[in-house]
């Protein structure tokens, strides 16, 4: 299979380059920066932005399929930032890939795109798309993912995955995060919900399943799925365990929801007012994913897909560990 693979060099998207090297496929990365490691791994390595459509047509030509994971990320930042890379990204890479005839297509969504606030507890895909927001991120997630299902017919099949909380060794969102922040992090509120989270390896064979059952008229073309490890974990635990793995103390002090909610939503009107582009410490969708319960059905993705999570999170905190000991002592 010749396969292109959007973000190639970023955390989710190296993971799937590797699975498809590994059983010999053909592939080629296109990203903003340069990957030496990829060029290194026998990938074709291009340079480009997906808002470019001249770069996104020599990108798709001549390839089988497209795992489409580029896609900016995040909690804060103005919508037409997201807008840009998320949606208008997306668009051109449905149009690239009509032009050069590719007809597969894999797209990284994510839970966030249905959540609406309150617990989310063993929810499958019929959960419909909320009507509000609170981050820019999910909102424009949601868009790029109706035009890629909606993209769907008898010259391409689409399909689109949604991993949730994904991490493991080389993350450079998730784990850094909780690492980086564990002296100021507090407990919100004095429950302990159950949340599902994907360790990286399962994500990325979840990739390749849907890329080798997607095709016009396949029971999974045209739809979304939820991804997961299929082991919630409570919020908390999973948060202390990764603490654990990087040597960290354990959160254990707690702020009631509402006090969170309220220093969240003055942190924001200040960002705003104040025109600061960096994140606050806290926002008002990071308070709602921390105290609500968020968990998926995932029998639709083993059924139509054939995707079985072969790490647990268990053997996944252990894998964790020992590639923070050692990235701690290639760094000391």
């Amino acid at each position: 299979m010749r396969a292109l693979v959007t973000g190639g060099g970023g955390f989710l998207g190296r993971a799937i380059v590797d699975r498809l090297i590994a059983r010999g496929d053909q592939v080629r990365s296109i990203a903003r920066n340069e990957y030496p490691e990829l060029v290194a791994l026998g990938v074709e390595s291009l340079r480009g932005d997906l808002r470019d459509s001249v770069a996104m047509r020599r990108a798709c030509a001549d390839v089988d399929i497209v795992f489409h994971v580029a896609a900016k990320a995040g909690v804060w930042g103005p919508y037409d930032d997201y807008h840009r890379i998320n949606v208008a990204g997306t668009e051109n890479v449905l149009s690239a890939m009509r032009d050069c005839g590719v007809g597969k297509l894999v797209y990284t969504s994510s839970p966030s795109v249905v959540f609406h606030g309150g617990d989310c507890v063993g929810a499958d895909e019929s959960l419909p798309y909320p009507d509000h927001y609170l981050a820019n991120y999910p909102k424009t997630k949601a868009i790029a993912e109706q035009r890629v299902l909606g993209a769907n017919g008898s010259q391409m099949a689409t399909v689109a995955l949604r991993p949730h909380l994904i991490w493991g060794p080389r993350d450079n969102h998730l784990v850094p995060r909780i690492l980086s922040r564990a002296s100021k992090l507090r407990r919100i509120g004095r429950d302990n919900k159950l949340i599902d989270t994907t360790y990286i390896d399962n994500a990325a064979d979840a990739h390749l399943c849907a890329g080798d059952r997607v095709s016009v008229g396949a029971a999974c073309s045209g739809k979304a799925y939820f991804v997961s490890n299929g082991e919630p974990w409570p919020t908390w635990d999973i948060v202390n365990a990764i603490l654990a793995a990087g040597g960290k103390p354990p959160v254990t002090k707690h702020v009631s929801k509402r006090l969170a909610m309220i220093v969240a939503s003055i942190l924001e009107l200040a960002y705003r007012g104040l025109r600061i582009r960096r994140e606050p410490r806290l926002t008002r969708f990071v308070v709602e994913e921390l105290s609500n319960a968020h968990w998926f059905d995932i029998s639709a993705a083993q059924r139509d897909l054939g995707y079985q999570p072969n790490v647990s999170i268990d053997e996944g905190l252990e894998r964790l560990r020992i590639w923070l000991a050692s990235s701690e002592k290639r760094t000391s």
